[in-house]
């Protein structure tokens, strides 16, 4: 399963207003990133304004699509456009993607895997 992060910076004058807009999120969006595909979806701000994004979905590209031609997700992300320093185009199509370089479960499953490999040797 590809898990997903990317990172988008908030403006840091506006970081209260930001967390407020989330508070809840629309019901419809939220309903629209789950039919997207997209599971364990979790936000993250740092000092600064730094936002840090991450989910996992089957198919990243079938859920970027999906969401690109969502009208409630274009409204979402244009009420949100506001907030984001240095971006071109909507939120949840222009955020810099993040290369995942460790993954615990990864490296713990192909430890054990490796063992039993060595074990019917």
């Amino acid at each position: 399963m590809p898990r997903v992060a990317f990172e988008l910076k908030v403006s840091p004058d506006r970081v209260d207003e930001y967390i407020a807009r989330h508070s809840p999120v629309w019901p419809e969006m939220l309903a629209e990133i789950a039919a997207s595909g997209r599971r364990n979806y979790s936000l993250f701000l740092g000092d600064g304004g730094r936002l840090f994004g991450y989910y996992e979905t089957d198919d990243d590209a079938a859920a970027q699509a999906y969401l690109a031609t969502s009208e409630v997700a274009a409204r979402w992300e244009a009420s949100m456009a506001e907030f984001f320093l240095g971006l071109d185009g909507r939120p949840d199509q222009g955020a810099s993607g993040l290369t995942e370089v460790f993954n615990l479960h990864d490296q713990l499953t192909a430890s054990v895997n490796t063992d039993h490999e060595s074990d019917r040797s």
